[in-house]
């Protein structure tokens, strides 16, 4: 794990626009590769479970307004990483790649976690499946986009400039699904704000523990000389936090 013990060295705002470097010291056996937008909750499990032989990498979350661009990001940063880790893991979903991820890492060699994108990884991806269905309208919010609709989406689209685009771009959305990880009031009301600009009805709840049991499955697979995580540091985590735990 890197030197800051779990904690996020920088801003959401650096996750978005360059991502999060691998550590200078490589105390790890094993690589992590993932989004941006997923390094707060990566970097919490890889600490909760004193699983110090694992180090984190995010690309840039924007990556995902161009996925297109992910794949051969996600190559060029495996090729970049590999000689220095016995195993280098993908903790990416297809995220709009088209299955184009899923064929790369398999000629590379490298594992990937299967799912459509991210925001199947808080449902859990067979829930996900099942309320997707009446959901095909719906556009998802997670707590890091929550805090970074305006750099993320908005600032990006030009709405900030060209407000009278909001319709060409999410005219077809019929509602807002904001997947809560924390209990808080201020992204809580955040949300509400986003609701509004997009002229969309919200639907928000917490959907529980589905992230850790998704990363658990994956690492497990991943690195078998790994513990079984310790269920009391889960929902130690979990209601301290506010997750629901399901």
């Amino acid at each position: 794990m890197s030197d800051t013990k779990g904690k996020l060295p920088v801003s959401d705002h650096t996750l978005t626009e360059t991502g999060l470097p691998a550590p200078d010291r490589k105390i790890g056996r094993v690589l992590i590769l993932a989004c941006g937008a997923l390094a707060r909750e990566i970097l919490t499990i890889i600490r909760l479970n004193s699983w110090d032989h694992m180090d984190l990498t995010c690309l840039p979350a924007k990556l995902h307004l161009h996925p297109e661009k992910i794949t051969d990001a996600v190559a060029e940063a495996v090729e970049k990483h590999r000689a220095a880790y016995d195993q280098v893991f993908v903790a990416y979903a297809d995220c709009g790649t088209g299955g184009l991820l899923q064929a790369k890492c398999e000629e590379m060699g490298v594992e990937m976690i299967a799912g459509p994108h991210c925001y199947s990884f808080f449902e859990g991806t067979e829930r996900f499946a099942k309320v997707s269905q009446d959901e095909v309208t719906a556009f998802y919010l997670t707590d890091f986009l929550v805090k970074q609709f305006d750099a993320f989406v908005w600032r990006t689209m030009g709405l900030d400039r060209h407000p009278e685009l909001r319709d060409v771009y999410f005219g077809n959305y019929t509602k807002l699904v904001y997947q809560a990880q924390v209990n808080d009031p201020a992204l809580d009301a955040k949300a509400a704000e986003v609701a509004e600009r997009m002229a969309c009805p919200l639907k928000s709840g917490l959907p529980g523990m589905a992230i850790w049991r998704w990363l658990w499955r994956g690492f497990r697979r991943c690195v078998n000389q790994v513990s079984v995580p310790n269920s009391a540091v889960w929902k130690a985590y979990g209601s301290g936090c506010g997750w629901c735990l399901g």
